[in-house]
């Protein structure tokens, strides 16, 4: 009984760290109506900042973390200023292509500055696996869990509660209606953009803490993409749901289906279940539903 549970309980956690990338995925797509295809480059990269700072500065851990973030946080303000802003108004197909070429570049960037080789990641938030019982868990996805779900808090209340979300909201919904209202269309496209560049710091450090960091950190955007999907690219609490669902069908799968599968199991089941999600419901678990009329 007790190893079923133990899976189940991993995957909240592995989950709960997808849900920090999922998050920016949706503070993006709910603040502007662009997909961030490189969400998970951004990732690599205040990942790459966040060691580079733990690594030749002395600042305290958690200071260094602070510098990180405000530095990624200005990464996605530039993005947004040089590559996305001169957009406003584009076709959505062209916006979504420079997001996928946003890939390329940012990788290109990563191994001009760092190069290619591995680097290990400190770890900040200890190595030894914490122990309640019969159980074990990753001390890093304990504290992408926990962090997950002050973010969840803090951007609920940002988006329902304050003038500046329910602007990026309004924003989000049409263009050209929010500048007849007064509302600054880039101003709320930087705000949404620095904020999912400071998350990408918390990502990185809940998934790479005591473990290496190199091009291949920038998957977790692809891992994380069915949590957004799944929460419906709207809903930031969904994110958390929709986290937790695909971290324990990919414990599970990796507990049980991987030794029959030489491994390969886990690495497909989420993106089975992202396609699930765009045949059966396309507008995910707590996606809004648009009321057109005619």
């Amino acid at each position: 009984m007790v190893e079923p549970i133990q899976y189940v309980l991993s995957g909240i956690l592995l989950g709960g760290v997808y849900s920090v990338v999922a998050i920016a995925f949706i503070v993006i797509y709910r603040s502007t109506r662009v997909f961030n295809f490189a969400q998970g480059e951004l990732v690599m990269i205040g990942g790459f900042l966040c060691w580079s700072v733990l690594s030749y500065t002395p600042l305290p851990w958690w200071l260094a973390v602070i510098v990180a973030m405000g530095a990624t946080a200005g990464v996605g303000l530039l993005l947004e200023r040089l590559v996305i802003r001169p957009l406003i108004g584009q076709p959505l197909f062209a916006i979504v292509m420079v997001t996928i070429a946003l890939i390329l570049v940012l990788r290109g960037l990563v191994i001009m500055i760092w190069g290619t080789f591995p680097r290990r990641f400190t770890p900040i938030l200890g190595e030894t696996a914490l122990s309640v019982g019969p159980f074990a868990f990753s001390p890093s996805f304990l504290f992408g869990l926990i962090i997950v779900g002050l973010i969840v808090a803090g951007l609920w209340w940002l988006f329902n509660k304050t003038m500046v979300g329910l602007t990026m909201s309004a924003v989000a919904e049409d263009h050209q209606v929010s500048r007849a209202l007064g509302i600054s269309v880039k101003q709320s496209m930087s705000i949404a953009w620095a904020i999912a560049g400071a998350i990408s710091v918390i990502a990185a450090i809940a998934w790479l803490s005591g473990r290496s960091i190199g091009l291949p950190a920038a998957d977790i955007g692809l891992r994380a993409l069915p949590c957004a999907l799944l929460a419906g690219l709207q809903s930031v609490p969904g994110a958390l749901v929709a986290g937790i669902i695909v971290g324990i069908a990919e414990s599970l799968a990796m507990g049980y289906v991987d030794p029959l599968t030489e491994g390969g199991m886990s690495l497909v089941t989420p993106f089975l279940i992202m396609l699930l999600i765009l045949i059966i419901r396309p507008e995910g678990l707590f996606g809004w539903k648009r009321i057109e009329r005619l």
